[in-house]
């Protein structure tokens, strides 16, 4: 089965979605290096996640007003 990943994104969109990925990782005290990030534990990884999601409803219901 072949891999889908991010390989759909045109290059500023893959540097936009870096820039929020570390930008939330940060907020939520997660070390993320650039590249290849494994060594996180599960926990680290949702945080980060769920946070980039909280920042993107967030944005959403901004824009509703």
């Amino acid at each position: 089965m072949a891999k889908k990943g991010n390989s759909n994104l045109v290059p500023e969109a893959r540097d936009a979605l870096d820039k929020f990925k570390m930008e939330a990782a940060g907020e939520v005290g997660v070390n993320l290096k650039q590249g290849y990030n494994g060594d996180l534990t599960s926990r680290q990884a949702g945080s980060v996640g769920g946070q980039m999601v909280k920042k993107m409803i967030k944005a959403y219901e901004d824009g509703m007003k």
